[in-house]
């Protein structure tokens, strides 16, 4: 070949990656890579991961880009993702790595499915408070401790928002401190630590008056109810982000306890030894100093690397790391110790459709779903989504018009007590048939809220309310969403705080569903894509 025919051929593969990259870009794809001009796409890394990280996700171009690596997250909780993991269900046994904010707990459970893992950032869990309680408390001046903390709450001077420990992880991680702190020992705490820990423990969660299974949507509910409520736990990267979001009436001055706390360090590991070559690729740009950068400024977490220096935005405070415990015994422990004790009991409605649409196997999920909350399910999910101690349940069936409903009270969790046998005779006793009155039940069950609440506020006992809205078609009898947007309205501010979380299944009406979480601070949940069991027990970490 002469050297006018290779200059020409040359001219002709420039023109035509010209060409191509033009067409790409115009057609919004970006510019492509020359691995992908040349049929080298990026290899693809699955992983399990928190839904906090989210945050990440406009970085997934740059990432694929420099390392070839493309990452596909599927977001999951942690506990959910840990009992996906070790059991090889749900697709814990076909992803290539785990991503959550720590790896504490799957390393108790089962540590040899953790072929690598490395920490990527950091981020405290902490609590901020409203900046004049900070003040008027003298917290501004440093020295603070969970046991302080305690004593606010148990007056009820602080009310405070935290997620729900057995559904998300910082509720979690903030729980294991908290304990740690509580225990009296410079040790992890042991099981024999619990019983040390619990008076203060019940001090402490008198105060918590919001819980959620997402530290994501606990910040956002936290915004909209930050009138009532004097801080929250989480996130310190979270708590900078609300800070800075320019939606809060008063700042959140953030509290770092001089007895400790715990970090989230956020490992990504790797379980799938086939993609290691990936896998150390991947993390070798995610330490890099120029990333770690980017991850302090876009993310508010922490650097995990010395040579990234912490920016001054970050508060001055020293981190004191608590003990974590040993043992997967002693956190399952200290979670019954939570559910079961410390935290204030709830009262929870299920408003539950039993129209003639739910006949034949519509009926049989929802019987099953909620059977599995009366402590049947064996799973790691499903020991925690269980009724608790000292709560109280009712169940409200519907048809053309509300069926008399009955209420349990859980005066033992195991699932031979009475009470939970007692709410599976119930269940299995609905039979479907006739209308569908949603809103006419919906009201009546805030109207049994608000009689129950003031009876409990009169002998002097608080409880969490939520309700659970299920229903497989649209409304056809009774009163409409409008009617049931007049009767909220009319509700006194104590029971407008009680939220309802409706479940789409089957034909259910999404935007009215939509609406009826909007209007009472609830959250919808798809019953359509998941089965009724799993959305049952996701909701359980709101109650």
């Amino acid at each position: 070949m002469n050297n006018a025919r290779a200059s020409l051929i040359i001219r002709a593969v420039i023109v035509l990656i010209a060409v191509v990259a033009v067409v790409q870009f115009r057609s919004g794809g970006g510019l492509p890579s020359l691995g992908s001009l040349f049929g080298r796409e990026p290899t693809t890394l699955t992983v399990l991961a928190g839904s906090e990280l989210r945050d990440l996700e406009p970085f997934f171009d740059e990432i694929a880009r420099e390392t070839g690596v493309r990452l596909e997250l599927d977001y999951i909780g942690t506990l959910d993702g840990v009992e996906s993991i070790v059991t090889e269900t749900g697709g814990g046994a076909e992803v290539d790595a785990a991503w959550f904010s720590h790896a504490k707990y799957l390393a108790l459970v089962d540590r040899g499915r953790i072929a690598a893992q490395e920490t990527i950032m950091l981020s405290p869990v902490v609590m901020g408070v409203k900046q004049s309680l900070a003040e008027q408390w003298g917290w501004t001046d440093g020295g603070v401790t969970w046991q302080d903390i305690a004593d606010r709450a148990a007056t009820g001077e602080l009310d405070f928002a935290m997620t729900n420990p057995a559904s998300s992880n910082s509720g979690f991680t903030a729980l294991m401190g908290v304990v740690a702190a509580f225990a009296d020992t410079a040790d992890a705490p042991r099981l024999e630590d619990i019983e040390v820990a619990a008076p203060r423990l019940t001090d402490f969660f008198a105060g918590q008056a919001l819980t959620s299974g997402s530290s994501g949507w606990l910040a956002e509910s936290y915004v909209r109810e930050q009138d009532r409520l004097g801080g929250i736990i989480n996130y310190e990267s979270v708590l900078l982000e609300m800070n800075d979001s320019g939606q809060l009436r008063e700042p959140l001055y953030l509290l770092y306890p001089e007895e400790g706390i715990v970090t989230a360090d956020y490992p990504i590991m790797l379980l799938n030894n086939d993609k290691r070559e990936d896998f150390d690729k991947l993390v070798e740009f995610l330490r890099s100093a120029e990333f770690q950068e980017t991850i302090m400024r876009e993310t508010q977490r922490r650097p995990v690397i010395p040579q990234v220096q912490l920016a001054s935005s970050f508060p001055d405070a020293l981190l004191v790391e608590l003990p974590f415990p040993g043992s997967s015994d002693v956190v399952d422990g200290i979670l019954f110790a939570y559910l079961d004790e410390a935290r204030i009991p709830a009262h929870a409605v299920f408003v539950l459709d039993v129209s003639g649409s739910m006949e034949g196997e519509r009926i049989a999920q929802l019987q099953q779903a909620v059977r599995n909350l009366t402590g049947t399910d064996a799973s790691l999910t499903g020991r925690f989504a269980r009724f608790s101690a000292r709560e109280r349940i009712t169940l409200v069936p519907f048809r053309e018009q509300v069926q008399d409903g009955v209420t349990f009270e859980i005066d033992n969790a195991d699932e031979n007590s009475d009470s939970m046998q007692g709410i599976r005779n119930y269940v299995d006793g609905l039979r479907a048939d006739g209308g569908t009155a949603i809103y006419s039940s919906l009201i009546t069950a805030y109207r049994f809220l608000q009689e129950m609440r003031q009876e409990d506020l009169a002998q002097g006992q608080e409880r969490y309310y939520s309700i659970v809205l299920m229903s497989d078609g649209e409304n056809t009898e009774g009163g409409n969403l409008r009617d049931f947007e007049r009767f909220f309205s009319t509700l006194e501010g104590g029971s407008q705080q009680i939220k309802t979380f409706p479940v789409l299944f089957g034909n259910a009406n999404e935007s009215e569903m939509d609406d009826v979480a909007e209007l009472t601070g609830g959250r919808v949940f798809d019953g359509r894509s998941e089965t009724l069991s799993l959305v049952f027990k996701q909701i359980r970490g709101y109650q």
